[in-house]
Formats: C-alpha cells, structure tokens, sequence
C-alpha cells in the first residue's frame, strides 16, 4: 500500500509559497546623553555606558567546519501518544508491535521494504504538517531500511530537498533469526566485474552470524577483504572466484539458538572485459561449381568466457541447411593464456546460389560483434558471381 495521497499537491503548493518576513519595527537609537546609565559609584562603569557603541559586523558568525553541527533528522518514532524518540542508524523493536513513524513536511516521499505494499497492515496519512507512516502486526520479515525524503514546494512545483532526509534500519525481533524469505534456494551469479551479496539478513543485532559451505561441510574464512559481513546486508564477497562456487549457507547464534538461512547456489562466471573482438577467414576467397569450402571465425580472449557465434550466409534464401562446427581451446600468446574459440561454416559442392556475403557475429555477456567476408563463385568462361 503507497500513499494515496498526490506527492505534489495543490495544498503542497499553497502552503510552499514564501511567507513575507515580518516587518521590523525601527526603534529610534537614544542620545549619549539619553543614556538611562546604571547605578553604579564605578566611575569606570559611567564612562563605559555613555561611550557609543561600536557597528557590529552584519551576519552570524560562522562555526569552524569541524563544529557546525549535522541538520537535524525529520524522522522520528511515535512511542506513545504524546511521547516521541529520536531515531539514530538503527531501530530495534519486538516483533509483534506497532510501528509509527512520522516525518515533517509539507510534501513527503517513504521507502520501504517493497512487499509491505501488498500486505495490507502497511497506512501513509498526513495531516499537514508531518506525515506518518503505520505498520501494524509487525512480523520478523518487516525488517528493513525505512526513509523519508522531504519536498520543498515552491509556487508552481516541488523540488527534492537533499538535507531534509529521514533513514532507519529497524530490527524486529522474535522466533526467527533470519528474515524469512519463501525461497529455500536462490541462485547467485559471481561474477569476476563485481562484488556479489549474499543477502542473509538477521532479525537481531545481536546475533552471531557465520558463513558456510554445504559440500564439503566447512565453514568459509571471513577475512574483511575477501569477503566481509554487514548484519544489515549479509556477506559481501568482493573477489569472485571459482573456489566460492557451489552451495552456502549463513548460520546465526543467539541465547543457545541456532538457525540456518536460505541455501545460495553460486554459479562462477567469469564476465569478460569487452565484447568479443572476431576476426573471419574463408579457405577460398572464390570458387567453382561444385568446389568445397569453408568460413571460419575466431575470438581471443579471456579464458572461461562463453563466446556464441551466429551465422548470416546466402544459401538461407533457399533454406539451405548449414553446418557449423565450433570449439574453444587454450593457448599461450605472448606468456599469456588465453582462449581461442572457433566458428567454422562448411559449404559443400558449391553452386552459384553460395556467391554472397558470409556474416559472423560474436556475443558474450558484454556485448556482440558483426564481421563479414565475400567469397565470389567461378561459373566458368572466366564469369566470376557474387561481385556485387
């Protein structure tokens, strides 16, 4: 359930015009003889009030960088009625309970975790001058990061305010020690070009959390670099490799209790760098009538990298059927180990219909590649096809 209310309204409008300051009443500075000066017997006292003051500099002085202190949050947690509590980075509260949050505001947008919009405990109301946001009958899986943006409405339309914004990360605690999800297995790409997450959260703050593999049973090495934990996350492996793949599992400690999470299915890819880069030859570049020939395709590159290859070639105009052989082998150019993958189309006793463009495109996971060769066919009498 979303806010059902618009995001900017015509109220958001009317009350975001500027307000006229207030007019300054100008009072008249008294004579130094005016001066209602302070009994005091101090002659020290008399001279100083009857001494004209010294101008001010206009503006207030600015605090050093290191002291100015952060905006001031506009979210915060209604506790009972009438009473209210600040939110810091994280929120832990008792499964079961009601959570109201309220965020001030002429105009506001919430976050949430996604699934409560079809859970129908989730309300957004405003009244003005602050909205709120109401999950009743909390359970474990509500556990999540909620956050408030705050508007700022001009005369015709609103704008986002970066400073003005509200963030918590709420705990709700009871049986379960992980949020529970309807997935018993989830499979997780790890690929070389990014981090991967495993994304184990934990109910309570306090638990314990370790990672494990299911085959052989042994628990992974968390070593910060490799990989690390947030119990707001879970566990962020930052160098894929292919010793991470297979099946994992989180475990959570807490007073005696022990519980395991959904089971990860790693699947190593290793993710090339760029698109393939083909290069095309023919054994012949022209033919005869009746003359076998072929055209081959061939991408270097990064080794354990899946390079499909698609062909364009004449005989399709008249559903010739191709064939195509392919392989990938490692070889060692220039001290380096890489991977020669192979697209070779075969086209057997020749006929003029076989002159024509011949068109090999490359894809790996980054992009595709297009190349193509003409291979002319000899009728006879010195007539060569296939020219244009």
């Amino acid at each position: 359930m979303t806010n059902s209310s618009p995001l900017f309204s015509a109220e958001c409008r009317e009350k975001g015009k500027p307000q006229r300051a207030p007019e300054k009443k100008v009072t008249k500075e008294p004579k130094p003889n005016e001066l209602n000066l302070p009994k005091a017997t101090d002659p020290r006292l008399l001279q100083a009030a009857a001494k004209p003051s010294k101008a001010k500099p206009r503006g207030k002085p600015m605090a050093p960088p290191s002291q100015v202190p952060p905006p001031a949050s506009i979210l915060t947690r209604v506790v009972a009625r009438g009473r209210f509590q600040k939110v810091l980075d994280s929120l832990t509260l008792a499964a079961g309970n009601t959570l109201e949050l309220r965020c001030k505001g002429r105009s506001v947008r919430w976050k949430f975790p996604t699934y409560l919009e079809d859970e129908g405990r989730l309300r957004c109301v405003s009244n003005g001058r602050y909205y709120q946001l109401l999950v009743v009958n909390s359970t474990a899986a509500d556990t999540g990061d909620y956050s408030c943006w705050s508007f700022q409405c001009g005369d015709s339309e609103c704008q986002d305010g970066v400073d003005r914004m509200g963030r918590v990360f709420i705990f709700f605690t009871g049986q379960e020690l992980f949020v529970p999800t309807e997935d018993y297995y989830q499979v997780v790409q790890l690929r070389t070009n990014r981090p991967t997450l495993l994304p184990c959260q934990v109910t309570s703050p306090l638990a314990q959390v370790t990672l494990h593999r299911e085959f052989p049973p042994e628990e992974v090495a968390v070593d910060g670099i490799n990989i690390s934990y947030d119990m707001k996350r879970g566990f962020m492996i930052h160098r894929p490799r292919p010793s991470y793949a297979g099946s994992l599992f989180c475990m959570a400690s807490l007073d005696g209790v022990q519980q395991i999470s959904t089971k990860y299915m790693l699947i190593y890819i290793n993710y090339p760098s760029s698109a393939p880069k083909p290069t095309l030859s023919a054994s012949a570049t022209t033919v005869q009538a009746g003359e076998n020939f072929n055209v081959t395709c061939t991408v270097s590159g990064e080794p354990e990298v899946a390079v499909d290859f698609n062909w364009e070639y004449p005989g399709q105009q008249i559903g010739r059927p191709p064939y195509i052989r392919e392989h990938a082998d490692l070889v060692r150019r220039g001290g380096q180990v890489q991977q020669e993958s192979e697209s070779v189309l075969y086209v057997d006793e020749a006929r003029d219909i076989d002159a024509g463009l011949y068109t090999c495109s490359a894809m790996n996971l980054q992009g595709t590649t297009t190349v193509s060769i003409r291979v002319r066919f000899r009728a006879g009498w010195g007539q060569v096809l296939g020219e244009a």
